[in-house]
């Protein structure tokens, strides 16, 4: 999976959260996202923390506002860039 793709993801991600003027310190993320993931998180200076139930997500935040201020928090996830990846793939795999 590209690192390019997955960097992009998680920068344009905070940026919207400082945009709103939040300052987003923290990832939650499951175990599929870090696996994804790993050699960039350290990148971001957010403290990460594995969530089993966030599977292939994970969620970066303002830990100040976490679970008070819906919009201090964003969802993202490499699941629909692994299932892309896939399907490129499988199309270079066809005989055609």
């Amino acid at each position: 999976m590209g690192g390019e793709d997955l960097k992009s993801l998680i920068n344009r991600t905070i940026d919207e959260l400082v945009a709103e003027g939040f300052e987003p310190d923290v990832m939650l993320a499951g175990p599929g996202f870090i696996e994804h993931t790993a050699g960039l998180l350290r990148d971001f200076g957010l403290k990460v923390y594995r969530i089993e139930e966030l599977g292939y997500d994970a969620v970066i935040a303002d830990s100040k506002y976490l679970g008070q201020v819906k919009r201090a928090s964003r969802r993202i996830s490499v699941e629909p860039l692994l299932e892309e990846e896939s399907m490129w793939e499988e199309l270079k795999n066809l005989k055609v």
